[in-house]
């Protein structure tokens, strides 16, 4: 677990727009809590990461090369995070781009999913935060997910060998 929180952090080389580092960072924390939890079955600690309402949206194709577009809801995710499964999930990122304005930020990254040891697929996620009080909150999450054709950097790919 510390191998991918590591991973996180280092790879999440930020190329930020209208931000202080310390407010790139600060955005970052739920993103970081969200792969976290994951990892460790929490859906407690997945739950802190997103604001009361928040969408999801996830984009792929199906055997016959059409786009397809699934949407999701909270609770279905927080379910699957919560209930037990035998290998954790692994979402490390890198070349991660932040932009604000005012309360509002959006992240982009690109993600390698790995179940235990096992690569999965990879993509691009792409977060919409707002800021509530001091902390940033999670209202949106799409990303687009492919099995093939994935250039995942070594030092990722390497942590799961």
């Amino acid at each position: 677990m510390k191998q991918v929180a590591a991973i996180l952090l280092s790879l999440a080389s930020l190329q930020a727009k209208g931000q202080s580092d310390q407010e790139g960072k600060a955005i970052l924390q739920p993103i970081t809590r969200l792969f976290t939890g994951m990892n460790l079955g929490d859906s407690a600690m997945v739950h802190s990461a997103f604001a009361s309402e928040v969408t999801f949206v996830s984009i792929s194709k199906d055997k016959a090369g059409n786009v397809v577009v699934r949407r999701s809801m909270l609770g279905d995710f927080l379910r699957a995070v919560g209930t037990p499964h035998p290998e954790p999930w692994s979402e490390p990122i890198w070349d991660t781009r932040i932009e604000v304005d005012g309360a509002f930020a959006q992240v982009w990254t690109k993600y390698a999913f790995y179940l235990g040891r096992k690569f999965s697929h990879c993509g691009v996620d792409a977060f919409q935060l707002i800021k509530e009080g001091n902390d940033w909150k999670i209202i949106h999450l799409a990303d687009t997910r492919q099995r093939t054709g994935c250039i995942v950097p070594t030092v990722v790919s390497e942590q799961f060998k």
